[in-house]
């Protein structure tokens, strides 16, 4: 079995000059940047809280059986 290096994949596509793999490339930067935003999100919420604890309610456990 031989491989060409110039041989275009069959799994690629192809560029007919109407934009497409341009357009795709772009959304898909948007979607990751978007990802990006949520996740950085959710990050920010995981944070330490400054809020006290309202009472000592599951601070001591009884472990005797």
């Amino acid at each position: 079995m031989s491989l060409n290096i110039n041989q275009i994949s069959n799994f690629a596509p192809t560029n007919n000059g109407n934009g497409t793999i341009l357009e795709v490339a772009v959304k898909a930067k948007s979607l990751a940047e978007e990802e990006g935003k949520m996740v950085l999100k959710l990050i920010e919420s995981a944070g330490t809280s400054n809020s006290k604890p309202v009472s000592n309610i599951g601070h001591n456990v009884n472990i005797s059986a």
